[in-house]
Protein backbone atom coordinates (compact mmCIF):
# COMPACT_ATOMS: atom_id res chain seq x y z
CA UNK A 1 0.00 0.00 0.00
CA UNK A 2 1.51 3.32 -0.93
CA UNK A 3 0.83 6.80 0.27
CA UNK A 4 -0.78 8.84 -2.50
CA UNK A 5 -0.52 12.13 -0.65
CA UNK A 6 1.39 14.61 -2.80
CA UNK A 7 4.64 15.94 -1.35
CA UNK A 8 3.98 19.64 -0.78
CA UNK A 9 7.08 20.44 1.21
CA UNK A 10 8.99 21.65 -1.87
CA UNK A 11 6.04 23.09 -3.83
CA UNK A 12 5.68 26.75 -4.58
CA UNK A 13 3.65 28.63 -1.94
CA UNK A 14 1.18 29.73 -4.59
CA UNK A 15 0.56 26.10 -5.55
CA UNK A 16 -0.38 25.06 -2.04
CA UNK A 17 -3.96 25.17 -0.83
CA UNK A 18 -4.94 27.95 1.50
CA UNK A 19 -5.85 25.25 4.02
CA UNK A 20 -2.40 23.64 4.04
CA UNK A 21 -0.44 26.87 3.75
CA UNK A 22 0.43 27.54 7.35
CA UNK A 23 -1.85 24.76 8.54
CA UNK A 24 -5.47 24.17 9.27
CA UNK A 25 -6.94 25.79 12.38
CA UNK A 26 -8.78 22.59 13.33
CA UNK A 27 -5.50 20.68 13.31
CA UNK A 28 -3.90 23.35 15.48
CA UNK A 29 -6.90 22.97 17.79
CA UNK A 30 -6.10 19.28 18.09
CA UNK A 31 -2.49 20.21 18.94
CA UNK A 32 -3.77 22.55 21.65
CA UNK A 33 -6.08 19.84 23.02
CA UNK A 34 -3.20 17.34 23.17
CA UNK A 35 -0.95 19.89 24.88
CA UNK A 36 -3.72 20.82 27.32
CA UNK A 37 -4.30 17.19 28.21
CA UNK A 38 -0.55 16.73 28.71
CA UNK A 39 -0.42 19.75 31.02
CA UNK A 40 -3.41 18.49 33.03
CA UNK A 41 -1.72 15.11 33.43
CA UNK A 42 1.56 16.69 34.55
CA UNK A 43 -0.14 19.01 37.04
CA UNK A 44 -2.29 16.22 38.49
CA UNK A 45 0.57 13.75 38.70
CA UNK A 46 2.67 16.35 40.55
CA UNK A 47 -0.12 16.60 43.15
CA UNK A 48 -0.21 12.85 43.84
CA UNK A 49 1.00 11.90 47.28
CA UNK A 50 4.17 9.83 47.27
CA UNK A 51 3.54 6.21 48.15
CA UNK A 52 6.35 4.11 49.58
CA UNK A 53 5.84 0.44 48.98
CA UNK A 54 8.20 -2.46 48.64
CA UNK A 55 6.02 -3.89 45.86
CA UNK A 56 5.86 -0.73 43.76
CA UNK A 57 9.25 0.91 43.37
CA UNK A 58 8.02 3.46 40.82
CA UNK A 59 4.98 4.86 42.59
CA UNK A 60 1.82 6.38 41.12
CA UNK A 61 3.46 9.46 39.58
CA UNK A 62 5.60 7.83 36.90
CA UNK A 63 3.07 6.71 34.29
CA UNK A 64 0.97 9.92 34.25
CA UNK A 65 4.16 11.98 34.06
CA UNK A 66 5.54 9.96 31.14
CA UNK A 67 2.20 10.09 29.31
CA UNK A 68 1.92 13.87 29.93
CA UNK A 69 5.43 14.48 28.57
CA UNK A 70 4.72 12.29 25.54
CA UNK A 71 1.50 14.19 24.85
CA UNK A 72 3.39 17.49 24.93
CA UNK A 73 6.08 16.14 22.59
CA UNK A 74 3.48 14.76 20.16
CA UNK A 75 1.55 18.04 20.16
CA UNK A 76 4.71 20.01 19.32
CA UNK A 77 5.75 17.57 16.59
CA UNK A 78 2.22 17.61 15.17
CA UNK A 79 2.20 21.41 15.11
CA UNK A 80 5.55 21.47 13.30
CA UNK A 81 4.23 18.96 10.76
CA UNK A 82 1.11 21.05 10.18
CA UNK A 83 3.18 24.20 9.76
CA UNK A 84 5.32 22.46 7.14
CA UNK A 85 2.19 21.56 5.17
CA UNK A 86 1.74 17.97 6.21
CA UNK A 87 -1.73 16.63 5.53
CA UNK A 88 -3.17 13.20 6.17
CA UNK A 89 -4.07 10.90 3.32
CA UNK A 90 -7.74 10.72 2.45
CA UNK A 91 -9.55 7.62 3.68
CA UNK A 92 -10.06 5.78 0.41
CA UNK A 93 -10.42 2.30 1.82
CA UNK A 94 -13.52 2.89 3.90
CA UNK A 95 -16.93 2.13 2.49
CA UNK A 96 -18.66 4.95 4.33
CA UNK A 97 -20.93 7.27 2.41
CA UNK A 98 -20.02 10.67 3.84
CA UNK A 99 -23.13 12.20 2.31
CA UNK A 100 -25.51 9.83 4.11
CA UNK A 101 -27.70 11.06 6.92
CA UNK A 102 -27.06 9.98 10.50
CA UNK A 103 -29.07 7.03 11.75
CA UNK A 104 -30.68 8.75 14.73
CA UNK A 105 -32.82 5.72 15.55
CA UNK A 106 -29.69 3.64 16.23
CA UNK A 107 -28.03 6.49 18.15
CA UNK A 108 -31.17 6.99 20.27
CA UNK A 109 -31.45 3.28 20.96
CA UNK A 110 -27.79 3.15 22.06
CA UNK A 111 -28.31 6.14 24.38
CA UNK A 112 -31.35 4.45 25.95
CA UNK A 113 -29.42 1.18 26.39
CA UNK A 114 -26.48 2.97 28.07
CA UNK A 115 -28.81 4.94 30.36
CA UNK A 116 -30.80 1.83 31.25
CA UNK A 117 -27.61 -0.09 31.98
CA UNK A 118 -26.33 2.70 34.23
CA UNK A 119 -29.65 2.87 36.08
CA UNK A 120 -29.79 -0.90 36.60
CA UNK A 121 -26.14 -1.28 37.65
CA UNK A 122 -26.71 -1.02 41.42
CA UNK A 123 -30.00 -2.89 41.81
CA UNK A 124 -29.26 -5.75 39.38
CA UNK A 125 -25.46 -5.78 39.50
CA UNK A 126 -22.77 -5.62 36.85
CA UNK A 127 -23.30 -9.11 35.43
CA UNK A 128 -26.98 -8.60 34.57
CA UNK A 129 -26.65 -4.92 33.60
CA UNK A 130 -23.52 -5.70 31.58
CA UNK A 131 -25.26 -8.56 29.79
CA UNK A 132 -28.14 -6.24 28.89
CA UNK A 133 -25.65 -3.56 27.81
CA UNK A 134 -23.65 -5.81 25.49
CA UNK A 135 -26.65 -7.68 24.07
CA UNK A 136 -28.64 -4.46 23.66
CA UNK A 137 -25.81 -2.67 21.86
CA UNK A 138 -25.29 -5.66 19.57
CA UNK A 139 -29.02 -5.63 18.75
CA UNK A 140 -29.04 -1.87 18.16
CA UNK A 141 -26.08 -2.20 15.80
CA UNK A 142 -27.76 -4.88 13.69
CA UNK A 143 -27.27 -8.27 15.36
CA UNK A 144 -30.55 -10.18 15.16
CA UNK A 145 -29.32 -13.33 16.95
CA UNK A 146 -30.76 -12.39 20.33
CA UNK A 147 -29.89 -15.59 22.22
CA UNK A 148 -26.30 -15.53 20.94
CA UNK A 149 -26.04 -11.81 21.82
CA UNK A 150 -27.23 -12.47 25.37
CA UNK A 151 -24.83 -15.42 25.78
CA UNK A 152 -21.87 -13.44 24.48
CA UNK A 153 -22.88 -10.50 26.69
CA UNK A 154 -23.12 -12.83 29.69
CA UNK A 155 -19.68 -14.29 28.96
CA UNK A 156 -18.13 -10.82 28.59
CA UNK A 157 -19.77 -9.43 31.72
CA UNK A 158 -18.86 -12.48 33.82
CA UNK A 159 -15.32 -12.37 32.48
CA UNK A 160 -14.91 -8.69 33.28
CA UNK A 161 -16.57 -9.16 36.69
CA UNK A 162 -14.03 -11.79 37.72
CA UNK A 163 -11.12 -10.01 36.00
CA UNK A 164 -11.82 -6.92 38.08
CA UNK A 165 -12.50 -8.87 41.28
CA UNK A 166 -9.62 -11.34 41.11
CA UNK A 167 -7.12 -9.61 38.86
CA UNK A 168 -7.46 -6.02 40.05
CA UNK A 169 -9.08 -6.37 43.45
CA UNK A 170 -11.93 -4.04 42.43
CA UNK A 171 -15.37 -5.22 43.41
CA UNK A 172 -18.06 -4.45 40.84
CA UNK A 173 -21.64 -4.40 42.13
CA UNK A 174 -23.09 -7.91 42.33
CA UNK A 175 -26.68 -6.69 42.83
CA UNK A 176 -29.26 -9.44 43.18
CA UNK A 177 -26.55 -12.05 42.54
CA UNK A 178 -24.76 -11.14 45.79
CA UNK A 179 -23.63 -14.37 47.44
CA UNK A 180 -23.94 -16.36 44.20
CA UNK A 181 -20.95 -14.82 42.39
Amino acid sequence: MSDVTPDRTHAEPAAQDVETQGGDRAQYGMCAALAGLGIVLLVNSAQLAPVASSNDSLGPRVIPTVVGILLLVVSVLYAVDIRRGGVGAADEGEDVDLGAKADWKTVGLLVVIFALSAALMEPLGWVIAGTLLFAGCAYALGNRHIVRGVLVGLAISLGTFYAFAIGLGVNLPAGILQGIL
